[in-house]
């Protein structure tokens, strides 16, 4: 090759990457990454499917895709949740609306998994603090809250249930200011509430768009109207349209433009009114929020914030959900995970959307897939092509409540593989006696909801029937100076001595007082007393 081809090579090879930039910059772009985090019974799950009706991924709300004739909400796949009506269990879905891929993380509900909550938000760009109208800030929202400020993302706020009777939207506004340091924008708001909430009204646009409710459960019908059309003081009952007035020039005290470095930095929320049960005010905020949201951030790894076994029953198999950093993926592309320094070919990757799956050819920055290759990921776990790159480890939360469980001799082959398969998805913590002749895991929870659905999963997917024994105690600290610290220490009052999964030394304690008073007495041999558990490095 002589000197003239060796140019024209390497022009061709330059302009092939360029145009390699320019397409990842395209698709990242036109991505929308988010998480929803809400109090239980804010109405999350109902948002969710609302959010996927607009978005064509579904035809009907509560249908499970491909799955028709079984009516339940399509990001509650699991059994137990579609039993008790609850999320209990992370889940990743993508759909598409005007030209935008969304990638929805539905976060659970319920305030016992709060850790796969934080490890959610942890793949997550943007959050969606879903508050009920009624009772505004609940507890649940404030943990989530404060997580979500942890990890510096932008908050969108959706008022929710705008068809019961409701707080008032300053009073909801104010709340956020001083609890949070939050200030508010505004983006629609309601006219009425309960019985009486008749439409919305879009600041951007000075419009007002009346609704009329669908008859079970279909959408509203709704017509759009100029703030200053005479018509309105006809169809809007008369005090509401005189409130709605009065609302209207105390909105424009709160500024008529929308700061969208302030929005991305976390220090304004843009707000929106809706009722998501009968799709009143969804679509204008997904329209708004496609538009504002931030793109995906970049970096420059994937992460693994969540493991799931058994989401396809026939085939009993163990998913990591992978959140594309940056870059490009490609089916086959072979990746290293930077705590092991293993090389792994990424041959099956799945789109996630809940339970159901389907191939995917490529990813780019924001998008979540699935990869099934058991043993080969844990959560947390950075992967990444190129120059080597680690995220920080993702903590477990401190455990409150901790019980031996047992099965039957019969079953102890199956009853392992379960236990081993929940080990390692997170479910719960499982720690083990120092005894080599107390072979019984010690589950350790944050809450008695992941007792009960360890053992439901144990039965419904394992075939093994168990039985939980309490254990009196309250409080874990793990043992950062190791076994030599927990020997030099000797024997400790009113602790029991435990390991984790990773064989290191873990303490359990009955109440803040027997804490507080091994620390006294041996902090200088045991030295730091952590309430965390991060993975080790290898």
């Amino acid at each position: 090759m002589d000197s003239q081809d060796e140019e024209a090579a390497a022009s061709a090879k330059a302009e092939a990457a360029q145009l390699t930039r320019e397409q990842i910059a395209r698709e990242v772009k036109r991505r929308r990454n988010f998480a929803i985090i809400s109090h239980p019974d804010a109405g999350k799950t109902t948002l969710t499917e609302k959010l996927l009706l607009f978005g064509g991924a579904i035809h009907e709300a509560g249908e499970v895709k491909a799955r028709a004739n079984r009516r339940s909400a399509t990001s509650d796949w699991m059994e137990l949740e579609k039993a008790r009506g609850i999320s209990i269990t992370s889940t990743a879905m993508t759909f598409s609306y005007s030209d935008m891929q969304i990638n929805l993380l539905d976060t659970p509900g319920h305030q016992d998994f709060s850790e796969d909550t934080y490890r959610t938000l942890a793949a997550a760009d943007n959050a969606v603090m879903l508050v009920d109208g009624a009772k505004g800030i609940e507890e649940q929202t404030r943990k989530l809250f404060a997580v979500a400020r942890l990890r510096g993302l932008p908050i969108f706020t959706v008022v929710n249930k705008m068809d019961r009777p409701a707080l008032n939207g300053f009073e909801i506004i104010e709340q956020l200011e001083k609890e949070f340091g939050l200030a508010s924008f505004p983006v629609t708001w309601p006219i009425g509430s309960g019985d009486r909430f008749c439409g919305l009204y879009h600041r951007p646009s000075r419009k007002v768009i009346l609704y009329k409710k669908g008859l079970r459960g279909r959408a509203a019908t709704k017509e759009t109207y100029d703030i200053s059309d005479p018509e309105l003081a006809g169809l809007v009952e008369g005090d509401l349209y005189e409130q709605l007035l009065e609302d209207v020039e105390l909105l424009e005290v709160l500024g008529d433009e929308l700061d969208q470095a302030e929005v991305a930095a976390g220090n304004v929320a843009p707000m929106y009114f809706c009722s998501a049960f009968n799709q009143f005010g969804v679509d204008l905020f997904l329209e708004h929020f496609t538009a504002t949201a931030a793109p995906p951030g970049p970096s420059k790894a994937s992460l693994v914030f969540k493991l799931q076994s058994n989401m396809d029953p026939r085939h009993r198999d163990k998913v990591a959900f992978v959140r594309v950093v940056s870059g490009k993926f490609s089916k086959g592309m072979k990746v290293k995970v930077a705590r092991t320094g293993r090389t792994v070919a990424l041959s099956r990757p799945q789109r996630m959307f809940a339970q159901d799956r389907s191939t995917v050819q490529e990813g780019f920055a924001g998008d979540v897939i699935g990869l099934s290759n058991p043993g080969a990921f844990a959560v947390g776990d950075t992967v990444f092509a190129g120059p080597e790159v680690a995220f920080p480890p993702i903590p477990s939360f401190s455990p409150e409540l901790f019980s031996y469980m047992r099965c039957a001799p019969n079953q102890r082959k199956a009853f392992a593989k379960g236990v081993d398969a929940l080990l390692g998805e997170g479910a719960v913590q499982v720690l083990y006696s120092t005894d080599e002749y107390k072979q019984d895991p010690i589950l350790a929870a944050v809450g008695q909801l992941q007792f009960e659905v360890v053992q439901f999963r144990m039965k419904d997917e394992y075939g093994v029937d168990t039985t939980l024994e309490p254990m009196p105690y309250a409080i874990a600290r793990w043992v950062r100076a190791g076994w030599p610290a927990v020997e030099a220490a000797g024997r400790l009052f009113n602790t029991l001595t435990v390991k984790d999964m990773w064989g290191r030394p873990v303490l359990l304690f009955r109440n803040a007082f027997a804490l507080s008073q091994v620390e006294a007495e041996q902090g200088e041999k045991l030295g730091e007393l952590s309430p965390f558990a991060l993975p080790p490095d290898s």
